[in-house]
């Protein structure tokens, strides 16, 4: 039960940071005129991907320092996830294991 939950838990993260990677490369697409938002399709696909990664950077960005233009919040979101998983593999895995099997 505590592998299933240590793999459900890094599967999660997987995920943000996949969703946090697809959120960058449409804005990137977007900003560069590759994709037209006024496509009904893609202009969905941006709001979703913005109201999904919204929530999760907008408190790095109140911390973050406007780099010119450059937004590096994805980046510091990346490491932070990397050392939750760091922590939750070498601190609780061991006892998660221990106690549920």
């Amino acid at each position: 039960m505590g592998v299933a939950l240590l793999f459900i838990f890094n599967s999660l993260i997987d995920l943000v940071v996949f969703i946090v990677i697809a959120n960058a490369i449409v804005s990137w697409l977007v900003a560069f005129d590759v994709l037209n938002i006024r496509n009904p399709q893609i202009g969905q696909i941006v709001r979703m991907l913005d109201s999904v990664t919204q929530p999760i950077l907008a408190p790095i960005r109140r911390f973050v320092p406007s780099l010119g233009g450059v937004d590096i919040s994805p980046v510091i979101l990346f490491i932070l996830l990397q050392a939750l998983k760091i922590v939750i593999e070498r601190v609780l895995a061991g006892p998660l294991i221990s106690t549920l099997g």
